[in-house]
C-alpha cells in the first residue's frame, strides 16, 4: 500500500485547490487547466462516494479512506508524467486527512499520515467559504462552513504549507490565481546571461534544453517500476539446438541483402581499467612495508590476482623491458621495488603509457604472431558474421582526443587482418557530438559555473551515443562493448550465437512486416486483430493497455501499428554468475503497460522492499550483445530519437576544480535511449561475455591464449 500512495517524482509545478466543499475548486481546477492547456487532476473521492451511495445509499466510512488515496495518487502520478510545465489537483491527501479527522474524531489511518504530510506541492489555492453552498448527494455541513474553513487553514499552517487565500466571485478567484501561477512559471526559468545564450548556441544547444535539464535535476533521479525479473520462459527464450541452427541459417541467408554494421562504443579511456595500478603507485612504499602486506590490507581480490599471475600480461615482456631499459639497476632491485617499477612502466609515458590510452587500444591478448588490441579483436570478429561480399563495416565511436591513434592502429594492422580473415574492414569513426553535452548544477540547482565564470557542461554518457547509431543507415547493427571480446579460438562460438541473434530477429522483423502491411491494408477481422494483439503480448512482451478492449476497431489499428511499427533489437542475455552489468525486467510504465527493459541496479528504488526483492530474482544479466533492426517494413530509417524515454536521465555527484556538481548522463544507449523499442531477449551463454573491466580481467582464463 505504501508504495501505491508514494508521489512519483516530478519536474512540474504542482497547484492544489484545497478547503472545504461547495467553495468553487472544481469549477477554479478545471479554468486554470483550460487556461494554462495542461491537465488538472479531478477529485476522486468524489467519484468513489457518488458511485457508493447510488449502489448502497451509504457514505463514507473509516475503511474507505486508503482506497480513496490510492485512486487520488494514481490519477496524479500518471497526469504527473504527462504534463508540461503545470499540472492543476483538484485536492490532495492532505485534504482527506482533514476531512477523516473531522468526521472521525481526529482519526487518520496510519498510512495515510506520512504522505499526506510529506507530499510535495508547490503552491495551495485554499478556497474561502464565500461562495455560494450548493447542495448535494454528499455535502453535509452547511452550518459549519467556517469551522471546516479553519480546520483546512490550519493543516497547511502547521505543516509549514505554501498558500494563498482565494477570495471574491469567479473571476476575481480567476485572475488572482492566474497573476500568481505565472509568476510561479517565470520563476521556474534558469537565469541565463546573454553570455550564457551564446555559449548555449555556440554547442548548438537550444536555451529550452538547458531549462528542461535543470528541471531534471529538481526533480530527481526516476525510479523504474518493475513488474518482474524477465526469466527463461517468461521474457527470456531459451531455444534449442535445432531452433539455433534455424536461425542460423536465415542469417546466412539473408544477411546478403542486407547493410549490416558492427557498432562497437569505444570512446572509454583505460583509466579506470587501471584504477588500482594508480593507487598502488601512490600508496605503495617498499622501504615502509612489503607487496605481501600492502595486499593483504588492501583486500583487492583483482590486485592480488594482478600481481600473483603478472607475467601472463599479454604486454608483460615489454614492460619489463621498459623497466630495464628505464631503470639500469633494475634486476638488482628487491622483488617488491621491481614490481613497483614494472607498474610505472605500464602506466607511464616513459613506459608504455597505457593508463593514457583508450581501452580499444590496450594490448588484451598474445598471440605467436604479436599483440592483438581489443580494437583487432573486433574486426577479427566481425569479418566471420557481418562480411557481406568480402567487405565488413565496422564503426567505432571514439574520443575526438583519440582519433589519430585509432587511424594510426588501424594502419598498421590493417593488411594483417585482411590477410588473416580473407575480408576487407570498412572501418569509420565517429564522436560523440557536443549538442549531447548536458549542463551541470550546483547543490542548489543552478547551473554550475567555472572558476572563469562560464557554465559548464559535461559528455552525456554512452546514452549520447544513441544519436550516433542513428546516422547509421545500415538495415542491422550488431551492437557490442569495446572490451568484450575473446581470444581466436573461441571467436567459433561467439559468431554461432551472433548469427543466432541476427536470425531471430530476421524471422520476428519479417512477422512484424507482414502484420504492419496487412494493417496498412485496412482489410483485417477482429480475429485477425486479436491474433495480432496476441503476437504483441507473446512474442514481443509488451502488454496492452487497460482500455483497449473497449476500442473501435479502427482505433486498435492505429493502437496496434503504433506499437509494432518500432525499432527492434533481439538482445542475449546470459545467466547471472557475479558479472557486473544491468538486469532484464519486465517494466511497467506510467500508463501501467508492460514491457521488457534493461535496467541498472541505479535506476531501481532501494527504498521499497518490494522492488528490492524483484530485482533479486532476476537470474540473467546484460553483456552487451544486441543486433537492432533500424528500418521500419517501408525500407525508411527510424529516428531513434523518438523513442528515447527522456525520464530515465540519471543524475550523479561530480566534482570540478574541487567543488561538488550535479551531473545528467542522458537515458543509457541500451536502457532509456532504447525503452520505446520492441525488445526481445534470448539466452545466450556466459563463455561469450568477456568483459575487461579492470586489467586483472587480462588475467583470466577466458583472455589467455594457449595455442
Amino acid at each position: 500500500m505504501e508504495e501505491r500512495l508514494a508521489q512519483r517524482p516530478s519536474s512540474c509545478i504542482k497547484i492544489v485547490l484545497f478547503g472545504p466543499e461547495s467553495t468553487g475548486k472544481t469549477t477554479l481546477a478545471s479554468q486554470l487547466a483550460e487556461h494554462y492547456n495542461t491537465p488538472w487532476v479531478k477529485e476522486y473521492m468524489r467519484e468513489y462516494l457518488q458511485e457508493k451511495w447510488d449502489e448502497e445509499r451509504n457514505i463514507c466510512q473509516p475503511e474507505d479512506l486508503l482506497p480513496i488515496a490510492e485512486g487520488q495518487m494514481k490519477r496524479e502520478n500518471e497526469l504527473a508524467a504527462i504534463a508540461g510545465d503545470l499540472l492543476i489537483c483538484d485536492t490532495d491527501l492532505l485534504e482527506l486527512k482533514v476531512y477523516a479527522e473531522a468526521y472521525y474524531n481526529g482519526y487518520c489511518p496510519q498510512l495515510l499520515l506520512k504522505p499526506a504530510l510529506n507530499h510535495h506541492y508547490d503552491l495551495y489555492f485554499l478556497t474561502y467559504i464565500d461562495v455560494k453552498w450548493t447542495p448535494d448527494d454528499l455535502r453535509d455541513k452547511p452550518d459549519d462552513r467556517i469551522g471546516m474553513f479553519e480546520r483546512f487553514k490550519a493543516a497547511l499552517e502547521q505543516n509549514n504549507k505554501p498558500f494563498v487565500v482565494l477570495k471574491g466571485n469567479e473571476e476575481e478567484r480567476f485572475k488572482t490565481a492566474v497573476s500568481i501561477i505565472d509568476k510561479q512559471l517565470n520563476n521556474k526559468k534558469v537565469k541565463l546571461s546573454e553570455k550564457d545564450t551564446a555559449q548555449i548556441n555556440k554547442k548548438g544547444i537550444s536555451v529550452q534544453e538547458v531549462e528542461d535539464q535543470v528541471e531534471i535535476f529538481k526533480r530527481g533521479n526516476i525510479k523504474v517500476d518493475i513488474s518482474e525479473a524477465a526469466t527463461a520462459g517468461k521474457g527470456i527464450f531459451a531455444f534449442s539446438d535445432k531452433e539455433k541452427e534455424e536461425f542460423i541459417k536465415l542469417y546466412d541467408s539473408k544477411k546478403k541483402e542486407l547493410d549490416v554494421i558492427k557498432f562497437v562504443p569505444a570512446s572509454g579511456a583505460a583509466t579506470r581499467m587501471f584504477k588500482a595500478l594508480h593507487n598502488f603507485v601512490d600508496e605503495f612504499d617498499p622501504g615502509k612495508e612489503g607487496l605481501r602486506s600492502y595486499l593483504d590490507r588492501k583486500e583487492n581480490e583483482n590486485l592480488q590476482r594482478f600481481f600473483e599471475k603478472i607475467d601472463d600480461l599479454p604486454f608483460y615482456s615489454l614492460a619489463i623491458d621498459y623497466a630495464r631499459k628505464n631503470n639500469e639497476n633494475f634486476d638488482k632491485l628487491s622483488h617488491d621495488e621491481r614490481h613497483l617499477v614494472i607498474v610505472k612502466n605500464i602506466l607511464f609515458e616513459e613506459g608504455l603509457d597505457l593508463g593514457n590510452y583508450p581501452k580499444g587500444l590496450v594490448p588484451f591478448h598474445k598471440y605467436r604472431s604479436g599483440l592483438r588490441t581489443a580494437f583487432e579483436e573486433h574486426l577479427i570478429e566481425a569479418a566471420d558474421f557481418i562480411a557481406v561480399d568480402g567487405v565488413a563495416n565496422v564503426h567505432f565511436t571514439i574520443s575526438e582526443d583519440h582519433q589519430d591513434r585509432f587511424k594510426k592502429e588501424f594502419e598498421n594492422i590493417k593488411e594483417r587482418a585482411e590477410e588473416k580473415t580473407g575480408v576487407k574492414f570498412k572501418v569509420s569513426f565517429s564522436f560523440q557530438d557536443p549538442k549531447t553535452d548536458t549542463i551541470a548544477v550546483d547543490d542548489n540547482n543552478e547551473p554550475f559555473r567555472t572558476t572563469e565564470g562560464e557554465l559548464f557542461f559535461r559528455p552525456g554518457g554512452h546514452g549520447a551515443l544513441i544519436e550516433n547509431l542513428n546516422n547509421q543507415k545500415a538495415d542491422l547493427a550488431f551492437l557490442k562493448n569495446i572490451d568484450n571480446v575473446v581470444t581466436e579460438e573461441n571467436i567459433a562460438e561467439v559468431v554461432h550465437y551472433k548469427k543466432m541473434l541476427g536470425g531471430k530477429l530476421l524471422k520476428l522483423q519479417e512477422k512484424c512486416f507482414e502484420i504492419l502491411e496487412k494493417l496498412d491494408s485496412g482489410n483485417i477481422s477482429e480475429d485477425e486483430i486479436k491474433e495480432i494483439s496476441e503476437f504483441l503480448q507473446n512474442e514481443l512482451f509488451r502488454s496492452l493497455e487497460a482500455k483497449f478492449d473497449g476500442l473501435s476497431s479502427e482505433e486498435k489499428i492505429k493502437y496496434l501499428k503504433d506499437k509494432i511499427n518500432r525499432p527492434l533489437r533481439v538482445g542475449g542475455m546470459v545467466k547471472n554468475e557475479g558479472e557486473p552489468g544491468g538486469g532484464p525486467f519486465l517494466v511497467r510504465d506510467e500508463n501501467g503497460e508492460i514491457s521488457l527493459q534493461i535496467i541498472e541496479g541505479a535506476q531501481i528504488d532501494q527504498d521499497n522492499p518490494e522492488q528490492v526483492k524483484t530485482a533479486r530474482e532476476a537470474t540473467h544479466f546484460n553483456p552487451v550483445d544486441l543486433v537492432c533492426g533500424l528500418k521500419n517494413y517501408k525500407g525508411e530509417s527510424f529516428d531513434l530519437n523518438d523513442y528515447v524515454d527522456p525520464k530515465t536521465s540519471f543524475i550523479a555527484d561530480k566534482t570540478k576544480d574541487g567543488k561538488p556538481l550535479k551531473a545528467l548522463e542522458r537515458p543509457g544507449l541500451w536502457n532509456g535511449a532504447m525503452a520505446k523499442w520492441n525488445t526481445v531477449f534470448v539466452e545466450v551463454p556466459v563463455s561469450t561475455f568477456n568483459p575487461v573491466k579492470s586489467v586483472a580481467d587480462l588475467l583470466k582464463e577466458s583472455h589467455q591464449v594457449r595455442k
